[in-house]
């Protein structure tokens, strides 16, 4: 095969990686910003059936963000380059945001709570659920904007101005809609799949509403793109107006399926609203990866790297589905009881035991170790 074929094998592994993560990751982002938005008496219960979707696979869905960032770094390294370059800071607010969204998910769980400090990192998690997805939107809009240049090795670009045009503001609001809507709606099936109508009675008008904003946005989105990106503009309505027309088509279907009750197909349906969003974006700009100097051909690595990345990239899919896939299924089998014990409080327990063994003194110890537990002199 050509270098440019194998050029464009790697792009589509890359874009449905992309696909991947904000699919199940934008989810999982879209449950900390209503994690956030929770108010009134039934706060703390949604928080809950936040935590309780969330739970499992809180962390796992990064391994696309991971996937996307090494083969990139493979395929295309004048890419990866340009784009850590010129947008090194969104991408250090985007990266922090992972690690305190993740580490907070963790620390206000039970020892979070038993030490008072629950509370606190619940709104870290909340804040970094909220500020991620939009400055990974902001990346988006800049790299499709044409403000980063690649002259020969040298990247040209103004690290502020780069990502914070009205286009980049844009998508970042778009892709907060998005992982809003997309965690929404899946927690109306979850509700739905657990019998919980309370909490169905919370999250279906949110998803409906979070969808019609969302769809504003993004047509705002695609005005501005006409005027500031005319490149991106041209493409989402002339190669990719077949992806651009489909999403909006199956965005009015994800909200008919939630207004008439069909909730698992709903969750089906916005997860395909999300691919096609995502797709259609790829093709406007193709064969641009970043607009406007770098493309399949002129970015991609020798034919022999290309090759072995998809290669290996095809065998680790072969180990990877399969294990998220367990990984969901084995989770959301329904069980008659919780389990007595979890890990947090099997971890507290283990905390309690090597207190009391430091607060017992050596006298003690071997006291207890003689008949009796008499000390010494007493046994004399």
């Amino acid at each position: 095969m050509s270098t440019l074929t194998l050029a464009t094998i790697c792009a589509a592994l890359i874009w449905f990686a992309l696909t991947a993560y904000a699919v199940l990751g934008g989810a999982d982002f879209g449950g900390g910003i209503w994690d956030l938005l929770a108010r009134g008496p039934r706060a703390a219960k949604e928080r809950a059936a936040i935590a309780s979707a969330l739970g499992p696979v809180w962390e796992a869905n990064n391994v696309w963000l991971i996937f996307v960032i090494v083969l990139t770094w493979t395929t295309f390294p004048i890419v990866y380059a340009a784009i850590s370059t010129a947008l090194f800071i969104p991408l250090t607010l985007a990266l922090v945001g992972i690690i305190f969204r993740g580490a907070a998910f963790g620390f206000r769980s039970a020892y979070g709570r038993r030490i008072g400090a629950a509370q606190a990192w619940g709104y870290v998690f909340s804040v970094a659920s909220v500020i991620t997805p939009f400055v990974l939107g902001m990346i988006a809009g800049a790299i499709a904007g044409g403000a980063i240049h690649v002259h020969g090795q040298e990247v040209v670009a103004n690290y502020w101005t780069t990502w914070t045009t009205p286009f980049a503001f844009a998508c970042g609001a778009f892709a907060l809609g998005l992982c809003s809507v997309l965690a929404a709606t899946y927690l109306t099936a979850e509700a739905q799949t657990n019998g919980d109508h309370q909490m169905l009675d919370v999250f279906l008008p949110r998803a409906i509403l979070a969808g019609a904003v969302t769809a504003a946005i993004g047509a705002i989105a695609a005005l501005l793109a006409r005027w500031e990106e005319p490149l991106v503009w041209q493409g989402l309505v002339g190669k990719a107006l077949s992806l651009s027309l489909g999403a909006v088509l199956v965005g009015l279907a994800t909200a008919g399926a939630l207004i008439l009750g069909r909730y698992r197909l709903a969750r089906m349906l916005v997860a395909a609203e999300t691919a096609l969003i995502i797709g259609a974006w790829g093709v406007a700009q193709y064969p641009y990866l970043v607009v406007p100097d770098l493309t399949l051909q002129n970015a991609a690595s020798p034919a022999s790297t290309l090759t072995l990345a998809i290669i290996c990239s095809l065998l680790g899919m072969l180990i990877l589905l399969p294990s998220l896939w367990y990984l969901f299924v084995i989770f959301k089998i329904p069980t008659g009881s919780r389990p007595t014990e979890t890990a947090a409080s099997f971890a507290l327990s283990l905390q309690e035991q090597e207190e009391e063994q430091c607060t017992t003194t050596p006298e003690d110890a071997g006291a207890e170790s003689r008949p009796g537990g008499q000390l010494p002199n007493e046994a004399e």
